[in-house]
């Protein structure tokens, strides 16, 4: 069974400061690849990997290896969403050959965490920033813990709600979910409905 856990950050001024430019500049390089996406119409996560990622480095010095390698996922389950599901209103089927439209962006779009950019251990969370590693205590129910013990952890999220606050959601899922072919990811919800973070531009 697939399941999620929600964390608010208790974060300060300064590391609210330091997460907004975080998502900006996640933003950034969605938006450098959004290009390619459209010209290449590809949404597979290796492929664009060879495609973009030395180019990605190159442009965004300042982002980790590891935060383009998120960016690249971002971008492509957002495409996948939008151009693969029926429902969607940019579904490929009905465009028929058509130039696919332009994904951007907003600097409010959430950012993706892995193992290597973020860490749980011992009652601490600890999380890439561009200005290094950030720390926060970390107080887990019963349930949490469990889950973390017990599942296996497929996607990290921080998004930041409208009241400027922070928060991370943990998305689990068990080898039986795996089996049966359930997909874990947080896209679930989306069902070919347009993120509210992304703006769809016609291809010019």
């Amino acid at each position: 069974m697939n399941s999620s856990l929600r964390i608010t950050l208790n974060a300060s001024p300064e590391q609210k400061q330091a997460l907004v430019a975080l998502q900006a500049a996640f933003a950034q390089v969605c938006n450098a690849l959004a290009p390619m996406v459209q010209e290449n119409r590809c949404w597979n996560r290796v492929t664009l990997h060879h495609l973009a990622y030395k180019s990605m480095r190159e442009q965004f010095p300042q982002i980790g290896s590891q935060m383009v390698c998120n960016a690249i996922y971002s971008v492509c389950r957002t495409a996948r969403n939008l151009f693969q599901h029926p429902a969607s209103p940019f579904y490929l089927g009905r465009m028929q050959g058509k130039p696919l439209p332009k994904l951007r962006f907003s600097d409010s779009c959430p950012v993706y965490f892995d193992r290597h950019t973020l860490s749980v251990k011992d009652g601490s969370l600890s999380l890439y920033t561009l200005d290094g590693r950030m720390r926060f205590l970390l107080s887990l129910s019963a349930e949490g813990e469990s889950a973390f013990r017990e599942k296996k952890l497929r996607e990290i999220v921080l998004s930041r709600r409208s009241d400027g606050a922070f928060e991370l959601t943990f998305w689990f899922g068990d080898a039986q979910a795996d089996e049966n072919g359930v997909a874990p990811s947080s896209t679930a919800h989306l069902q070919g409905n347009v993120p509210e973070y992304v703006k769809v531009e016609a291809a010019a």
